[in-house]
């Protein structure tokens, strides 16, 4: 992997967008995993101005104090760097106690409340794009945004550009390493943080990133039946979510209506 010409490569693909965008630089959400941390330098290496938000919803510690040490270092090095820390802690609990009394029993209300943590995170950076104006740079990787769907709608995946949507996990973990992020960054276990219970990605996929990332790089072109043992296993997982998660992955349908019905 050339991982010098894709990161001079990302980091001038996100100055000329800024630039025919005319705004002055991307906010990025920093949550203490591999890859906020990898966008965050590549935003920061465009010299453009860049606001990082931490946005805590009952974090774990070591999630927090990852994400400290990632963005004092990034302030560091780069002058065009700023942060901010709001607390979404107080903002998630008013709005779960005010539907709590609606919906309790709904086997669906955990999921439903982990993917709102995700879009109060998204409101969040919108709103300070906007106060700044900057644009919501993404974190998203290919597995998770074209394989297996593994982000919430209108949440993480609610962004204004993409960086490293084609690149798959453990090639941003080689760019981490590369950029010579922090060891705390490099080592980071993935997990979403949206659960009061610490579940880490793999454990809520059921499969590690690298077996995800070997069948998607095979998908379409080979039969499940071509498959055995764990191979088969991960492969059932993948297309299970490939497909379901479509909604997320395509742009919304419109329902279109004929001319001459006007």
């Amino acid at each position: 992997m050339q991982t010098k010409k894709i990161t001079d490569h990302i980091v001038k693909w996100l100055s000329d967008y800024a630039v025919q965008a005319c705004v002055k630089g991307y906010v990025v959400g920093v949550s203490g995993g591999v890859d906020s941390g990898v966008v965050s330098a590549l935003c920061a290496m465009t010299g453009l101005e860049v606001l990082l938000l931490e946005m805590p919803i009952r974090q774990k510690e070591d999630q927090v104090s990852r994400a400290r040490e990632h963005i004092e270092d990034l302030k560091k090095k780069f002058l065009n760097v700023r942060s901010q820390q709001v607390n979404l802690t107080p903002v998630f609990g008013s709005f779960e106690k005010t539907i709590g009394e609606v919906d309790q029993g709904n086997t669906n209300k955990n999921l439903a409340l982990a993917n709102t943590r995700s879009r109060l995170r998204m409101l969040c950076l919108y709103y300070y794009a906007q106060v700044h104006g900057l644009l919501v740079c993404g974190t998203g990787n290919k597995v998770e945004d074209f394989g297996v769907g593994f982000f919430t709608k209108y949440g993480d995946g609610g962004v204004d550009v993409s960086p490293i949507a084609d690149l798959y996990k453990t090639e941003v973990y080689a760019l981490a390493k590369a950029l010579n992020l922090s060891e705390s960054i490099q080592n980071a276990v993935p997990t979403d943080g949206l659960w009061d219970i610490e579940r880490t990605d793999e454990e809520q996929i059921g499969a590690r990133y690298a077996e995800l990332e070997k069948i998607q790089k095979e998908y379409g072109t080979k039969a499940v039946e071509e498959y055995k043992g764990r191979d088969k296993e991960v492969y059932l997982i993948f297309d299970r979510l490939h497909k379901a998660n479509q909604h997320k992955m395509k742009a919304v349908p419109i329902c279109r209506i004929l001319e001459e019905w006007r």
